[in-house]
């Protein structure tokens, strides 16, 4: 209980004043602003399944959790808001005009939901009765998640643009180009962006005017989204590595790769004690000692994880695409619990109010507890 309480408290101090009475819940992507994957309360060592439901195409995003609501798209254009309690509908919002909801992940603020569609379009949406607040078109893709820090929505495209809009209006604020599809979400802290992008670069970029503060060559595609930690940030790509980087000084402290592996890294990071845990489309999930890039244990499912894994309570939730929701401990991964959904999972779980709720590739919503 006091490694969540302390876990609460670090998230909140990474949160504008206005939202850190989300900190406790899991408002976006990650979980927080700095995409650590860590929880800040703890579900039952044994989750029950304490409903589902139907929500008629694909779910590729990732669930946000916030006072009793769950908020989640779908592949069939609707953003949904889920009774946490009772798994019922309390609104829906259609995106209109073919659009689709992909990897984009909702992102909760104080009045607004905000998220991203393949059409292009950023649809803010009232937290309340689903009502359409404004909306933002970019000119590609978007299936990067939001984060909202400040004022700000911090939101990629596939239109090779990392977006800053006003969180009230939808407003650009400004933009960055990069030299590919920005897929992945923007973490921050301190004021600093940190992005990792299709274009084999990791940035750090400042908040207030975009302007890029230095630049690391990866060589290597990345769609996985940056966890920062302190100085350090981690972030695995498609050439099978996961870089840990030195943000203040600006370099590389080490690569990771397990034996000849030339499997990408679909999944984003999570961060627990000293150790980074991710998923690899070989069908496995690693731990990764922080001080020196070792592997400190890895778990074998039956298919690709490409499932952000989400820590809380010195347990890893995983999804696989072997349709099995896994349940890890942190230290050794040895298995404690799965779930058998039946299809692919490739969306992450989100942890919040002592509920985990995941969706599947069959459209099914699964809340445990």
């Amino acid at each position: 209980m006091k490694s969540s309480l302390v876990g609460a408290l670090v998230i909140a101090g990474t949160l504008p004043a206005s939202d850190q009475a989300l900190a406790a819940s899991w408002s976006q992507f990650r979980a927080n602003s700095r995409l650590t994957g860590v929880a800040g309360d703890t579900p039952a060592s044994t989750p029950i399944l304490r409903w589902t439901y139907e929500a008629g195409g694909s779910i590729e995003s990732s669930v946000a959790i916030v006072d009793g609501v769950v908020y989640v798209g779908s592949s069939k254009g609707e953003l949904l808001a889920l009774d946490l309690e009772k798994g019922t509908l309390r609104w829906k919002y259609t995106l209109g005009d073919g659009g689709s909801i992909g990897e984009s992940s909702p992102a909760v603020g104080r009045d607004a939901v905000i998220v991203g569609d393949l059409t292009g379009t950023v649809h803010a949406v009232d937290r309340r009765d689903g009502r359409r607040l404004w909306t933002f078109k970019t000119e590609g893709e978007v299936r990067s998640s939001p984060t909202l820090v400040d004022d700000l929505v911090l939101i990629g495209s596939y239109d090779t643009h990392l977006y800053a809009l006003e969180r009230n209006t939808g407003k650009l604020r400004w933009k960055l180009q990069t030299e590919g599809p920005v897929h992945a979400t923007p973490a921050v802290q301190n004021g600093v962006i940190y992005i990792a992008g299709c274009d084999h670069h990791f940035r750090a970029v400042r908040l207030t005017d975009g302007k890029t503060l230095f630049d690391i060559p990866l060589d290597a595609y990345t769609g996985a989204s940056t966890a920062v930690d302190g100085d350090r940030a981690y972030v695995g790509t498609f050439s099978a590595v996961v870089f840990a980087i030195d943000l203040r000084g600006r370099k590389i402290l080490w690569r990771y790769r397990d034996g000849d592996g030339a499997f990408p890294y679909y999944s984003s990071a999570a961060l627990d004690h000293g150790r980074v845990i991710v998923g690899n489309r070989d069908k496995a999930i690693r731990a990764i000692d922080t001080t020196n890039g070792k592997t400190a244990w890895k778990f074998v499912t039956r298919a690709r994880v490409d499932s952000s894994p989400a820590i809380a309570g010195g347990r890893v939730y995983v999804g696989s695409s072997d349709g099995k929701l896994y349940v890890l401990d942190t230290a050794t991964g040895r298995k404690r619990w799965e779930f058998d959904a039946g299809k692919a999972i490739t969306a992450s779980p989100a942890i919040a109010e002592g509920r985990i709720v995941i969706g599947a590739q069959d459209g099914r919503i699964y809340c445990f507890g």
